[in-house]
């Protein structure tokens, strides 16, 4: 009888190891499955397990844009037969070294560098998470989905939103119009390649992202500076506009910044171009190395290339679209930052007198000086500080943001969440160079404006302050971070920004009185200012291009 216990105990102890073993093991079978391997169109890619969160990088979406694909629409990316690792960036698109503050992670550049990255908290495929695609800044010159700025490992880990940040061709081989490039297209259009990209990036994303647990159907857009204008395009685009179920505005729009020329125009850009390079023809052009090509683009008196209204990508002017009411009728998130540019973008190294400042306007507007010094005034040399601030950040990109969201509330049936960021990135970590502050502030005498600059907002607003250690983060900073990026999470999985721990940010085209949400250590609601300024800009921008 005790032997009978004794064997029954034992083997009761002998199961529950099983079980726990097993248990454990399912565990860990588990963790791995946190789709680390999946399955798309073209075959089955293996990503990496980063804390219980998958990423993929390197994803082709389109073939490689070289040799007869140079300048023309992005292909169908090939097949490939057994598992492709996912586990390093793809290369960067050609560009120079143009600005100082991008940081990218990528396997040096090159024209085959149409990839994507996918980070994921999905544990299976079946999970339908809301899903951000991030386009880059960089003037449509520079920039890539490597940079640790755009990362999505913060939104997919604290906020469960599948994010996947796109490469896309840039300047002479993302933008240059060509009369032959025009004949040879069925469409009969050229140039907007960066922006057919990006249109191709989102139709993989919309046939792919449920394999890594994404919802096909919530897809939000967000870029910041060109990223920004990219949204703004992609919102006007009969090809990618019904792919879109939101989008974020971060300083910019086609609407005003790095606008679109008319198809002419652009030809003509192109021709110039290949006469600058004693090129005689298409085939010739697209001869050149890569290297070589891009080296030209960066000689003194080089054409530059921009977005082009080629009754294909854009069937009109954006504007028009817009106007019209053709739009991706979706919510909109849109802001841009208290100090977007420094006072001598006008002074151009006068001293900000006031009389200077008088007189800087009138160069640049002539008779319409004094509607412009009524409203961004100067009578004391600070004042005229704060006013070339004002101007040089419409002029430069806040115009044309408040010019998207404006139209966007009036032709649009859905909400506009209009934020202004005013929090200054602190200085640089001690081991970084102490006490500078990226070209933000100066020594002068006179003090000057403490606002955001231009980009500063990006780590804020994807989380992703832990992963930049050039400066010194305080506490208010993460602060500042917490509260945006919740409004950003809340929008991607809502389409309404607004939910526990954050201040309550109405619509802009909500009630009788529009409000605009000022986002800082102390982030409040406030009615709109300086409408008049940007009704002022509108006349005036519309009036020089008639």
């Amino acid at each position: 009888m005790f032997k009978n216990k004794r064997s029954s105990s034992t083997a009761v102890f002998i199961i529950f190891l099983l079980m726990l073993t097993a248990s454990r093991s399912n565990a860990q079978s588990d963790k791995r499955s946190v789709l680390t391997q999946t399955t798309i169109e073209n075959g089955t890619i293996e990503g990496i397990d980063d804390s219980g969160i998958a990423i993929y990088k390197g994803i082709p979406f389109a073939q490689p844009p070289v040799g007869d694909l140079r300048w023309k629409p992005p292909a169908n990316p090939e097949d490939w037969q057994g598992v492709r690792e996912a586990k390093t960036f793809g290369p960067g698109c050609m560009q120079l070294p143009v600005f100082s503050d991008m940081n990218f992670r990528s396997e040096g550049f090159s024209e085959d560098c149409l990839y994507l990255n996918v980070w994921t908290p999905a544990k299976s495929v079946d999970k339908n998470l809301p899903v951000l695609v991030y386009f880059y800044g960089g003037g449509f010159m520079a920039g890539d989905g490597s940079e640790p700025r755009y990362g999505g490992g913060s939104m997919a880990r604290n906020h469960g939103i599948v994010t996947v940040t796109v490469n896309y061709r840039l300047g002479v081989f993302g933008f240059m119009s060509h009369p032959e490039l025009t004949a040879e297209s069925p469409h009969n259009a050229s140039g907007n390649y960066g922006l057919l990209d990006q249109a191709k990036a989102l139709q993989w994303v919309k046939d792919n992202i449920s394999a890594f647990g994404g919802n096909p159907n919530d897809i939000t857009i967000a870029g910041e500076s060109a990223g920004s204008i990219s949204v703004s395009a992609q919102m006007a685009s009969p090809l990618s506009r019904d792919l879109i179920a939101g989008a974020i505005g971060e300083s910019g729009s086609i609407m005003g910044a790095l606008p679109a020329v008319p198809l002419e125009e652009a030809e003509n850009t192109g021709q110039q171009f290949a006469d600058f390079i004693d090129v005689q023809s298409l085939s010739e052009l697209r001869a050149i190395d890569a290297d070589t090509l891009l080296e030209h683009t960066g000689k003194q008196q080089a054409p530059q290339f921009s977005p082009t209204v080629d009754g294909y990508f854009f069937p009109k002017a954006p504007v028009e679209i817009y106007a019209d009411a053709e739009q991706a009728n979706v919510p909109l998130f849109i802001g841009w930052n208290s100090q977007e540019m420094n006072y001598q973008f006008i002074m151009q190294g006068n001293e900000p007198t006031p009389d200077n400042y008088a007189q800087k306007v009138k160069e640049l507007y002539g008779e319409d000086a004094d509607k412009i010094l009524k409203l961004y005034p100067a009578s004391t040399t600070e004042e005229a500080v704060y006013s070339a601030t004002d101007l040089a950040s419409d002029r430069f990109i806040g115009y044309s943001t408040w010019k998207w969201s404006d139209i966007h509330s009036e032709t649009g049936t859905q909400s506009v969440y209009r934020y202004y960021y005013t929090h200054p990135r602190p200085p640089m970590a001690k081991e970084q160079g102490q006490d500078q502050n990226n070209g933000e502030e100066g020594n002068n005498d006179f003090p000057e404006p403490k606002g955001a600059a231009h980009a500063v907002e990006i780590e804020y607003l994807m989380g992703n302050l832990p992963s930049n250690n050039v400066f010194a983060w305080t506490e208010e900073d993460y602060k500042v971070s917490d509260i945006f990026q919740n409004y950003a999470a809340n929008f991607i999985k809502n389409k309404n920004p607004n939910g526990l721990g954050v201040p309550y940010w109405s619509a802009l085209n909500e009630g009788d009185t529009p409000k605009v949400i000022y986002i800082g250590p102390e982030t409040q609601l406030k009615e709109e200012q300086h409408r008049e300024r940007y009704l002022l800009l509108d006349e005036l921008y519309y009036q020089d291009q008639n």
